[in-house]
């Protein structure tokens, strides 16, 4: 119980918890502003939207250690190869999920906006955005929680993190040294877990919400 509270006391502690919350929050971020625009794009096209999931499936397959792996002979070691590794892994979750979550949406729907006037752009932020929120959103909060997961693996490429730790107490054969990193990267990701979670229920248009609750009712 000692070396456990010593590790978090150390002065490299607070550096790598917050190493590993910025690769965790850049990489979602960027993960959304690349897999967004891409989902808008293709969309409605049936052809183009079955090669984006197919292509993010195959994302998702890939373990996020060879992904890691795989980025050094571009990159190199370091914060930067994390990043871009980390990025490609929280793409995934969230093109599937928009993807989907857009093309859900009635095709009875749009023609009703249609038939009111509305733009294209006025039915996507209007009316197949607000409706997919819940699907969007529950993809950004399994990508979070998969990359928060996934720093740990960057200590392997140089990459800082809470991951330090746990070779640390390998390699010294020290179990609380290697608790005190493991039960801090599951702290950070119950609290993405429930951050998110919180909202997906913030950003879900209220008349979705109760059609949802009538749903559940009739079942």
């Amino acid at each position: 119980m000692e070396e456990f509270l010593s590790v978090l006391q150390r002065d490299d502690f607070v550096r790598n918890f917050i190493i590993h919350i910025q690769l965790s929050a850049l990489s979602v971020v960027l993960g959304i502003l690349i897999a967004l625009p891409v989902a808008i794009l293709v969309n409605r096209s049936d052809a183009a939207s079955n090669l984006a999931i197919n292509i993010g499936n195959i994302g998702r397959a890939v373990p996020s250690l060879a992904v890691l792996v795989l980025m050094i002979p571009v990159f190199g070691l370091g914060f930067d190869n994390a990043l871009v590794a980390l990025t490609l892994i929280a793409i995934s979750p969230i093109l599937i999920n928009a993807i989907v979550g857009l093309r859900q949406v009635s095709p009875q729907v749009i023609d009703a906006a249609k038939g009111m006037g509305l733009s294209g752009k006025q039915i996507l932020t209007g009316v197949q955005v607000p409706i997919a929120a819940p699907i969007i959103f529950a993809g950004i909060r399994t990508s979070a929680v998969q990359v928060v997961a996934s720093v740990t693996l960057a200590t392997f490429i140089g990459g800082g993190g809470l991951g330090d730790y746990i070779v640390e107490g390998y390699q010294r054969g020290s179990t609380e040294i290697a608790l005190a990193g493991a039960l801090s990267v599951a702290v950070l990701a119950i609290g993405t877990e429930f951050i998110f979670g919180g909202a997906e229920r913030a950003f879900t248009p209220k008349g979705l919400k109760i059609a949802q609750k009538r749903g559940r009712r009739r079942k």
